[in-house]
């Protein structure tokens, strides 16, 4: 099974998306077989405004022939439009892609960076989840201040790599934390992939 997971921006999202959505997709995937999760990188969207633009979801499906499951997966911002804007992508995707090529995209409920926040056992006796989660700007006010904290801001993806990869051993705890948007996402990949044989 072949995923590709389309970030609003891979070089820094690379480093969280890679190992949470393989261990989702480990999760829900009813069958034994390889995996391969990759992040799309080429081309580089460079941002929210990019990632929601149609032609550039096209162009993208259209250079991955060999994709089974595309994953388009972008931070909500406190932005409601932003859902409705990948409903839509996730409509128009659906309608040009054969019934062996599957399209979700999802936002993360408020940043990426939450995902990888819930999967952690370690945070800080201050945080608060509940707050974490309301928060419009979560990788400013707890993310960031967490790597400073735990010396991992010079690291690989100022490090994104190394927590994310701690978090996604975790996972069952990420979906249960983040039932809005990676719970979410899981029940649909769930529901796709009854009847289609990945």
């Amino acid at each position: 099974m072949n995923v590709l997971v389309i970030p609003e921006d891979f070089r820094k999202d690379q480093y969280m998306l890679k190992p949470i959505i393989t261990a989702m997709i480990k999760a829900v995937k009813k069958r034994s077989g390889s995996i391969k999760v990759r992040i799309c990188q080429n081309p580089l969207l460079g941002g929210i405004s990019e990632a929601l633009k149609w032609e550039n979801i096209e162009t993208i499906i259209n250079q991955y022939p060999m994709v089974d499951l595309f994953l388009l997966c972008v931070d909500r911002d406190g932005k409601e439009g932003h859902k409705v804007a990948l409903d839509k992508i996730e409509k128009q995707a659906t309608e040009i892609l054969g019934d062996r090529q599957l399209f979700l995209a999802e936002n993360a409920w408020q940043e990426i960076e939450v995902w990888v926040l819930a999967g952690l056992k370690d945070l800080p006796r201050e945080y608060n989840w509940q707050e974490i989660r309301q928060e419009i700007n979560p990788k400013e006010i707890y993310f960031l201040p967490l790597l400073q904290q735990k010396k991992l801001l010079d690291s690989v993806g100022e490090g994104r790599k190394e927590l994310a990869k701690e978090a996604a051993q975790q996972y069952d705890r990420i979906r249960q934390l983040c039932s809005e948007d990676i719970g979410n996402l899981e029940s649909r990949i769930k529901g796709l992939l009854i009847g289609n044989d990945f």
